[in-house]
């Protein structure tokens, strides 16, 4: 049996994570702020409180030494040089990062996305050989290169895996794109609007999935970047009747070819007007990977537990306040007044 630390063990993907280490066989020491214990892990999984911002503590737990650090919170370069100082005491990390360094052939990003023709044309399906934004502090797709950079600069030193993880969804996540489909349903919506004719793919990746990738590259170390993602990239309209599906709904879905005519109608958090579907096959040869779940076969424990959050806090402000933050500057994702007004018109 050997040593393995989890930070950030008590977020959506921290949870299965460790549960998928810990039945492994490895002795897992599961890290976070709370220090909290997931029902679904075993006894011998040891829990510690730890802020990894802050330099002492993280740099006491590591002197310990693990023969595998996974790092599910890490953002930038400084989160890497943390691990490169103890990669005498490390012997490999498994780091996720995030689909969001990829640019296209014209530059293009999710950091343009807001700009006229500012949305990337990716190839389909995206290889990991595509060129990225370039390293820096300004956005989460930079600091993600700048991280991924040091890690991979590092190679014998401390051989890191990368994930580069598309749209995660599951249980006790802060963003959780899946509220769009659940809360309507909840509230008796039984029509929804669906921009660029529902076609729209954004491909998702199972927290579980992105466990299975961990456990994988645990046992095999190495200096990889993978692209962590589901089987399939559903389209949105498949993403709305696998929810629906789940939670014994049925809906209509009124299709909108090309952009929102008259936004936010129309849109979800997976409405775009390019797919974005992430190729997973490095992960399949290098690993041997095989996804554990498909989205349908996913989602309904994400619909669970979201329906049990809304139960417990109704003002879906309050129970998914990061959520709230992130997509205020985008699009209200509930403007039931503006769909029933062009519904009517329509």
């Amino acid at each position: 049996m050997t040593n393995a630390l989890v930070i950030g063990a008590a977020g959506q993907l921290g949870r299965p994570a460790v549960a998928a280490l810990a039945g492994d066989g490895w002795r897992v020491t599961a890290a976070s702020r709370s220090g909290g214990r997931d029902p679904s892990w075993p006894e011998k999984v040891r829990t510690v409180r730890l802020d990894r911002d802050e330099d002492g503590p993280l740099d006491e737990l590591l002197s310990d030494g693990f023969e595998v650090v996974v790092d599910l919170v890490a953002f930038d370069a400084r989160h890497a040089r943390q691990l490169l100082r103890h990669g005498d005491r490390i012997g490999s990390a498994v780091v996720v990062s995030s689909g969001a360094v990829y640019a296209d052939g014209e530059g293009r990003s999710f950091d343009t996305q807001d700009e006229p023709d500012g949305f990337p044309a990716y190839p389909v399906p995206l290889p990991e050989t595509q060129p990225t934004v370039a390293p820096g502090e300004s956005t989460y797709g930079t600091r993600k290169v700048a991280l991924e950079r040091e890690l991979v600069a590092a190679g014998r030193r401390l051989p890191s895996t990368l994930l580069r993880a598309g749209a995660v969804y599951g249980p006790h996540c802060r963003t959780p794109r899946e509220l769009f489909f659940v809360k309507r349903n909840l509230d008796g919506r039984r029509r929804r609007v669906l921009a660029y004719g529902g076609e729209s793919r954004f491909h998702p990746v199972s927290a579980r999935n992105v466990a299975e990738l961990i456990r994988l590259a645990a046992a095999r170390p190495g200096t990889r970047i993978l692209n962590a993602a589901d089987p399939q990239a559903p389209t949105v309209a498949e993403i709305a009747a696998a929810i629906d599906a789940a939670m014994g709904v049925t809906a209509e879905t009124v299709l909108v070819p090309g952009e929102p005519t008259a936004p936010p109608v129309g849109l979800t958090p997976w409405s775009t007007a390019r797919p974005v579907v992430y190729d997973p096959s490095t992960a399949e040869r290098e690993l041997g990977y095989r996804p554990v779940a498909t989205y349908r076969e996913a989602v309904p424990e994400t619909v669970a537990w979201l329906s049990g959050r809304l139960a417990e806090v109704p003002d879906w402000r309050r129970a998914f306040p990061t959520l709230a933050r992130n997509y205020d500057t985008w699009f209200d994702l509930f403007d039931y007044a503006a769909e029933d007004a062009w519904l009517i018109d329509r």
